[in-house]
């Protein structure tokens, strides 16, 4: 491709979301409840909301650029003075289910818990009722897209069928625009470590030439690049360095386009209208 297949705002090449899954002790709790008696192995958690998210919003306010927050409801009820700053700082907040809990096709019922108390949670809390979604880890099941269409979402970004946005439908009709991800652009591959599934935790410079490549390639092609954090990851100090680096880097560019994730949805259907 030479050209870029999607009509972004100002003639822009590439649209560029900067996307944090904010999600606190929950991506503990949920893997194991045993965690709950593990302050230690929670306190990984406490760092992504205390000092991961204020530094992520210094480095975002200092350069200008907005960012999508997907927060579950846990985290919302938990760390509302937290949830809080993101949303009068200006930045979208989206739903990413309530205990970050897998999607498990088996359990639809669960599934619906998940949206429904992760709604509530956003709207009693916040006042926000959020246009998209992302599914924790990417699991999804036959009745996601249906359940979105039901509440009335804007986009999902839990798939990874294309580089741009496209529309994906469900068996029953309904269907929704997706926002795509990739593993290869989600922090949590590289940093996530811990003693039970013990991985390397890999170099500023190796994360950056892997985001870095895969940013000049899309550019090139002209499509969407859609970067996936943690605040208990990129928090850390050398990677909040990384993502000011990133910004700085990706502005070097011509036409690039920092947007929410709902704007870049809202943008792709009306090009495609």
């Amino acid at each position: 491709m030479t050209g870029s297949s999607v009509n972004w705002p100002g003639g822009a090449r590439i649209a560029v979301t900067l996307t944090f899954d904010f999600d606190a002790e929950t991506l503990w709790l949920s893997r194991d409840p045993a965690n709950a008696q593990r302050p230690g192995t929670l306190s990984q958690g406490v760092y992504g909301a205390r000092i991961g998210v204020p530094k992520i919003l210094e480095t975002l306010k200092e350069a200008g650029v907005p960012a999508t927050f997907f927060i579950p409801g846990w985290t919302v009820e938990n760390h509302a003075d937290r949830a809080e700053m993101v949303l009068k700082a200006g930045h979208e907040i989206g739903h990413h289910s309530y205990s970050h809990a897998w999607i498990d096709p088996a359990f639809p019922e669960q599934e619906v818990e998940e949206m429904e108390r992760g709604l509530d949670a956003l709207k009693r809390v916040l006042g926000v009722v959020p246009k998209g979604y992302r599914s924790p880890a990417g699991e999804t099941s036959d009745n996601t897209i249906r359940l979105l269409a039901k509440h009335g979402f804007l986009y999902d970004s839990s798939m990874m069928a294309e580089i741009n946005p496209y529309r994906i439908t469900a068996p029953d009709g309904s269907s929704i625009i997706e926002l795509p991800w990739h593993w290869s652009l989600d922090d949590a591959p590289f940093l996530l470590f811990s003693i039970k599934t013990p991985r390397p935790i890999f170099t500023n410079s190796h994360i950056r030439e892997v985001w870095q490549d895969e940013f000049r390639e899309i550019h090139r092609w002209g499509g969407y690049y859609n970067l996936v954090m943690h605040p208990q990851f990129t928090g850390r100090p050398s990677r909040i360095a990384l993502l000011r680096e990133m910004i700085a880097f990706m502005r070097g560019f011509e036409g690039v386009w920092f947007a929410t994730c709902s704007q870049v949805a809202e943008a792709w259907a009306t090009s495609q209208s």
